[in-house]
């Protein structure tokens, strides 16, 4: 082979390298774009998952409203303690002569009284008023603008025996540790009975059998 024809040989090889090269690198440039955009794809996802997070976290404060509607409800279904409530007692005529007791519950206190009688007790050796109804009422949730009465007899018998006293001990039940005392003038007291928990003072009335 001449000379020339070796250089016309080393020229195309040159020039078929070249292509191979170019052709490669226009390859591999392709292959790079097509990885980015696969690649993008998932950060894509991955920020429409952190969008959905996002509506979870929504759903999150919706709970915590929730938990707030329980809180503000907190108060609900307790049982009433002495401590509780405020107390009065008055001195009726009606039936005979009875003490009209009124619970309402303290300022920001919503509490439950339990069907039934409260305690009510006289004098040093603890006589206990007994139910002036057959039957106990519903339970009665105290809060403001609500008040549960009770009424008294302190003498049913028609002798003229008992004891005289000046207050009553009341209690909400057996178990409350707060029992409070309540001036009532000068009563006579002998086999004395206690209506149940009203919400109207008219229905408190303990009427002789």
């Amino acid at each position: 082979m001449n000379r020339r024809s070796r250089l016309a040989l080393a020229a195309a090889t040159a020039l078929g390298t070249g292509l191979l090269m170019t052709a490669c690198q226009n390859d591999t440039a392709s292959n790079d774009a097509e990885s980015a955009s696969v690649t993008a794809t998932p950060t894509a996802g991955s920020g429409q998952d952190t969008g959905e997070g996002g509506s979870t976290g929504g759903s999150a404060e919706t709970s915590g409203a929730d938990d707030g509607e329980s809180a503000d409800k907190s108060g609900y279904g307790q049982g009433c303690g002495a401590n509780d409530i405020d107390w009065s007692a008055t001195s009726e005529t009606q039936a005979g002569g009875y003490i009209l007791i009124a619970a309402t519950a303290k300022p920001g206190i919503t509490c439950v009284l339990p069907a039934g009688l409260p305690t009510v007790s006289f004098g040093s050796d603890g006589t206990q008023a007994g139910p002036a109804e057959q039957s106990a009422g519903p339970e009665i949730t105290l809060k403001s603008g609500v008040t549960a009465y009770a009424g008294v007899n302190p003498k049913t018998t028609s002798d003229n025996g008992g004891k005289e006293l000046t207050s009553i001990i009341v209690s909400v039940g057996n178990e409350d540790p707060n029992p409070v005392s309540l001036e009532v003038g000068t009563i006579t007291v002998d086999s004395p009975v206690v209506t149940n928990w009203h919400t109207s003072a008219s229905e408190a009335v303990p009427f002789s059998n």
